[in-house]
């Protein structure tokens, strides 16, 4: 395959990743109206993938030249703890208060989270035009809001706590993305992620088990065991360039 071919495939790869993920935020909404709630969704979605990723997690271990360490073990559960059980959790719980549309707008700024948190843990220079491209992301964001608070003037209190909830998913994946640029160079990016999306599913089951019977969670509808099954095959994070560059707030400026 020539370079010009890989560089099609890629982007092609990455719509696909982004409509897959922006869809998902539909799913979790159609299946509210079922009644169910977030944890019930979330076990679903997770239930349903981890057969794949302990598939991915035991090949890439076939194929790689190291063992992990017993603190490498450690990142990858911070790390999905992060990434894909924080993350999720907190953005299916804000789909019960905020539109869909809204959602991802909010969740889809977590590349400025990046930027942020890198020129203050990392020491990244912020130039004129980044700072400019963050002031026009932020000043859209504030605009949507206030047009959802518009047409919901008697559910302020709602808006305002899926917004928060979701951002808050945003700063967790935000998080997951500064933890991964600085270890996958020496885990690999397809042990780092067959392993820290596998604890994450762990993670939310056993949240399930807690705070639900077992039994219930295949004792759902119909509709909506396969929305779970369509969420589990959609991506389980936003699309993003790589650890290092994430790719959305390119549009207006560069990060440094």
């Amino acid at each position: 395959m020539t370079t010009r071919e890989h560089t099609a495939l890629g982007w092609w790869m990455a719509f696909a990743g982004a409509f897959g993920f922006s869809f998902k935020a539909v799913l979790v909404k159609l299946a509210y109206r079922y009644g169910v709630d977030a944890e019930t969704i979330l076990a679903l979605r997770m239930g349903f993938a981890l057969p794949f990723f302990l598939l991915l997690g035991w090949a890439a271990e076939k194929k790689a030249t190291h063992r992990l360490t017993a603190r490498q073990w450690g990142t990858l559960f911070v790390l999905g703890f992060l990434g894909y059980y924080g993350s999720s959790y907190l953005d299916f719980l804000g789909l019960r208060y905020i539109s869909a549309g809204l959602e991802r707008m909010i969740l889809f700024c977590y590349p400025t989270l990046v930027v942020l948190m890198s020129a203050a843990f990392l020491g990244t220079r912020l130039d004129r035009r980044t700072v400019a491209s963050l002031a026009v992301c932020y000043a859209g964001l504030a605009l949507a809001l206030v047009h959802d608070l518009g047409q919901n003037p008697g559910s302020v209190h709602d808006v305002l706590l899926g917004g928060a909830l979701v951002f808050g998913s945003a700063v967790a994946f935000a998080l997951y993305l500064l933890g991964t640029g600085q270890v996958v160079g020496k885990i690999g990016a397809t042990r780092l992620s067959a392993w820290a999306t596998t604890f994450a599913c762990l993670l939310v089951l056993g949240q399930f088990i807690v705070m639900r019977p077992l039994p219930s969670l295949w004792q759902q509808p119909a509709p909506v065991l396969w929305l779970g099954l369509a969420m589990a095959s959609s991506p389980p994070s936003p699309p993003c360039g790589s650890p290092r560059r994430p790719s959305a707030v390119w549009v207006l400026g560069r990060y440094p």
